[in-house]
């Protein structure tokens, strides 16, 4: 078996409710997830509640597509 080629480094922090702040390689800033749109309104989440912020679907998506 090969050695493992790269270990990911990633640390979350729940903020409030819905709201993550994830600490991702190479980013000098935490990355914002939450929920927005359909999401929210599935999970009864208003933006009085939290902020609308993109998911964690959003990004694997957007990974995938890339």
């Amino acid at each position: 078996m090969p050695d493992v080629a790269y270990v990911s480094e990633v640390r979350i922090e729940r903020v409030k409710g819905p709201l993550r702040r994830a600490y991702l390689p190479a980013e000098k800033e935490p990355v914002l997830f939450g929920v927005h749109g359909a999401v929210a309104a599935h999970y009864g989440v208003t933006p009085d509640i939290s902020e609308p912020h993109a998911t964690t679907l959003d990004y694997v998506v957007a990974a995938a597509a890339g």
